[in-house]
């Protein structure tokens, strides 16, 4: 077994990035505007060119007056993402984008066309804090939380790709760069511009948002609060406070049945099935003992409420850690499912690109024009 990994919650590295409209309460936006000359109905028009048409350029905004557009632009829309790079893979069917930040940070987003949905994967952090040392972000730390604006752009970017393909996006999963309920308020904000009709949001059904979490109970708590209908995603990775204590360190903070505990609250509230995280790596948490504790610890605690999504580990250059063989892999599944619990294997994509969260960000300086482009490859289960 691995030797236990201290948590450390690291401040972050940079401050926030400046003002962006989604950023602001709509009473904020009229104010903006108000300063600038321009009457409060401008800001419904500018929400429904976001919104509605993904577009972030005010000069293509035309039925803003010629003389407003410069002034709105560098008030309320200064460039958040700049495209670094993009990478392909799955004949096309999966792209892998390297955004920089305007303090230049990286930051990875993946967008994942099936022939039912299309998912786009996205970051809540630059780095991340959980200190996981199987996960490629973990290891790197946490540079900064994204601000509102940074995650919600990420979805406007990829919903113009997707409107330019001739369809639409379909799903958003918060399981790229980061742990979103440490950086909450701006994740929640974010989670209503995503699922809220235009001209508030993109109309994305709340059914079909995720928001991952490697288990911060009390927030887990504070968002079955929100009476929202997002699926929450534990990733728990092993059913014993023992070995968690190494492979999710903030298991130090929040043990197991504190997390489930959360979760069943959660699932309660929600009405939700909770989806749960268990990356299976070899020789460390892929024994049958540990399959049939799971789905035991699962069922006493979630009910019917819960489903395991198997992640097939995708392990990081020079790593350690190793995907289970496939045998150990299907016999995991059915010791699951024999206590009474559902599980699947995760369809993955994109493995062959640097797939694991981080990993091509962590390359970064390496990569044309300083940065290679990575993010989760991971593909939810639509529950």
């Amino acid at each position: 077994m691995a030797e236990p990994v201290t948590l450390q919650f690291s401040a972050p590295k940079r401050g926030m990035p400046p003002t962006h409209f989604t950023d602001l309460s709509v009473e904020e936006r009229i104010e903006r505007l108000g300063k600038l000359g321009l009457p409060k109905f401008r800001a419904d028009q500018i929400a429904r060119h976001y919104y509605g048409r993904f577009e972030a350029d005010p000069s293509t905004m035309t039925d803003l007056p010629a003389e407003a557009r410069e002034k709105v632009a560098k008030e309320l829309f200064p460039t958040l993402l700049t495209s670094v790079r993009s990478i392909e893979t799955d004949a096309g069917d999966t792209t892998k984008s390297l955004w920089r930040l305007n303090d230049g940070t990286l930051l990875e987003s993946v967008l994942m066309r099936y022939s039912e949905r299309s998912t786009l994967c996205i970051s809540s952090q630059a780095g991340c804090g959980m200190a996981c040392p199987f996960c490629a972000t973990g290891q790197a730390g946490l540079d900064r939380n994204l601000s509102t604006g940074e995650i919600v752009d990420q979805v406007r970017a990829a919903a113009a790709v997707m409107q330019a393909e001739g369809s639409r996006l379909s799903n958003i999963v918060f399981m790229g760069m980061g742990e979103p309920l440490a950086n909450y308020k701006r994740v929640v904000s974010a989670v209503r511009q995503i699922t809220q009709p235009s001209p508030a949001g993109f109309g994305i059904s709340q059914r079909n948002v995720t928001v991952s979490t490697v288990g911060l109970a009390p927030a887990i708590r504070k968002l079955a609060d929100e009476d929202m209908s997002v699926t929450l995603a534990v990733s728990l990775h092993t059913p014993d406070d023992e070995l968690r204590d190494t492979l999710v360190p903030v298991n130090n903070r929040f043990s197991i049945q504190e997390v489930l505990d959360a979760a069943s609250y959660y699932a309660e509230k929600s009405g939700r099935r909770v989806s749960i995280e268990y990356a299976l790596i070899r020789d460390i948490n892929d024994q049958d003992w540990r399959a049939d504790l799971l789905g035991k610890r699962l069922r006493e605690a979630l009910g019917p409420l819960v489903h395991v999504n198997l992640i097939p580990l995708n392990p990081t250059p020079g790593s350690k850690w190793d995907a289970s063989p496939k045998y150990r892999q299907h016999e995991f599944v059915r010791r699951v499912i024999a206590q009474g619990v559902t599980c699947t294997v995760r369809d993955t994509k994109g493995q062959e690109i640097a797939a694991a969260c981080g990993q091509l960000a962590a390359e970064g300086t390496d990569g044309a024009d300083g940065a290679e482009s990575s993010a989760s490859s991971e593909a939810p289960a639509d529950n």
